[in-house]
């Protein structure tokens, strides 16, 4: 599913399109990112239990309804805890529910999602790697095309770099690259490409 919405950061604003991603069952799913709309998160989840709202990382095209979908639906909001200076800046009076920390696992309907930290667009982003779909979910990491942009506050472009090296790029060639904007790619594709 595709939202549009607004980024702002360091006192600029831009309109973005996002992917937001649920992932599960008929009985119940996650969802990845929930950056501007509740009701059409809510209507992608339907009537299956959230179980939980994953946070890719926290800059306010990702979070900004986090905690509105965590009121209607009860489900918990998971974020790395190297982006609490980032979070702080959309909800600095609510929190996120559950740290994420790298080589966590998080079942939802039979699946396994394993957390990589992948630091560099922000300083707590995370991939969701899913080896039995053979995909993974990059957030702002890694997009169609190479890196996330790092030339905002908290980001590091060497940073990115080596997460995506060593982390993605450990992955089978054939992953599924699901990004936080755009069109989807191959692990084999972006290494291909920075290589």
């Amino acid at each position: 599913m595709v939202t549009s919405g607004t980024f702002s950061l360091d006192g600029e604003t831009f309109d973005v399109d996002n992917n937001v991603w649920v992932l599960g069952d008929d009985e119940e799913c996650v969802v990845i990112d929930a950056p501007h709309s509740v009701d059409a998160i809510l209507d992608a989840v339907g009537s299956r239990r959230l179980v939980a709202v994953l946070c890719t990382h926290a800059h306010d095209d990702h979070v900004r309804v986090a905690p509105d979908v965590r009121e209607r639906t009860g489900a918990p909001i998971h974020l790395h805890p190297d982006d609490a200076p980032v979070w702080e800046l959309t909800h600095p009076t609510t929190r996120w529910d559950h740290d994420l920390a790298d080589g966590q696992e998080i079942e939802v309907a039979g699946t396994v999602l394993r957390v990589l930290h992948t630091p560099g667009h922000a300083p707590g982003a995370v991939c969701f790697h899913v080896p039995d779909l053979d995909a993974v979910f990059t957030g702002d990491t890694l997009f169609q095309g190479g890196p996330g942009a790092t030339g905002r506050s908290f980001s590091d472009a060497d940073v990115i770099v080596a997460s995506i090296r060593t982390r993605l790029f450990a992955l089978p060639g054939h992953t599924v690259v699901h990004t936080g904007h755009g069109d989807d790619t191959t692990i084999a594709e972006e290494r291909d490409r920075m290589e």
